[in-house]
């Protein structure tokens, strides 16, 4: 399994201390922002998988950071606060927050509620991944489609799981090489391109159940129908 990428916003120097020790523990990597524009910032350059977002912070509050994150990404977030009345949270789950926890809290429940929500967002690479009628196996390494059982070359593979594992999540063509490829691949972008043709090769004709779509300068994007 890839590392789970985890942004930690918070103007607050010892929550940030407390929660990256309890989360570098359980193996996330943790991108840390002391201001909401640092978080910005962090969101644009590097792959982010769950996002923790205090409400209280200079330049950009929480509730913008959380609107933000729901209009360009499809990452879970949890609003981390002092504000423990029902306006605030009622505040926090119209911008978009999926969840919310007042401080002070204890480090495990923020990891449990953490995974629940990687869960449902499958991000901890779920062996079967569903896209409508179609079927991604990452046990068997195989995907089932119109019923009929299709073995892919593995990098193949691994490309179309990858997009499916976020449907609507744009990816570079370096993050799709850095994540499929490695990091210590030699060859060029194009490769990246020559996969992405032979699965719509291979799928558009099948199934309707999913697209892969080139987003111009940007990269690629798995959408469901």
């Amino acid at each position: 399994m890839y590392m789970i990428h985890i942004l930690l916003a918070d103007d607050d120097l010892h929550i940030r201390e407390l929660l990256r020790y309890h989360l570098q523990k359980e193996g996330y990597t943790v991108w840390e922002a002391e201001d909401g524009k640092a978080a910005q910032s962090i969101l644009e350059k590097e792959t982010i998988h769950l996002a923790i977002v205090d409400i209280m912070m200079p330049h950009v509050d929480g509730y913008t950071l959380c609107e933000e994150i729901r209009k360009y990404y499809d990452i879970p977030v949890i609003m981390l606060t002092a504000k423990d009345q029902l306006v605030d949270k009622e505040k926090g789950f119209s911008v978009g927050t999926d969840d919310y926890i007042v401080k002070p809290f204890e480090p495990a429940e923020v990891l449990f509620r953490m995974k629940a929500l990687l869960r449902r967002y499958q991000m901890l690479s779920a062996d079967v991944i569903q896209l409508h009628g179609t079927t991604i196996d990452r046990k068997s390494y195989e995907v089932r489609c119109q019923e009929q059982t299709i073995l892919l070359p593995l990098k193949e593979f691994e490309l179309l799981s990858q997009l499916a594992s976020y449907p609507g999540r744009i990816f570079s063509r370096e993050e799709l090489i850095e994540l499929v490829w490695g990091v210590d691949f030699s060859g060029d972008e194009r490769t990246v391109d020559v996969h992405i043709k032979r699965l719509r090769d291979r799928f558009s004709k099948r199934t309707d159940d999913f697209q892969i779509k080139t987003v111009r300068g940007l990269g690629y994007k798995l959408e469901l129908k």
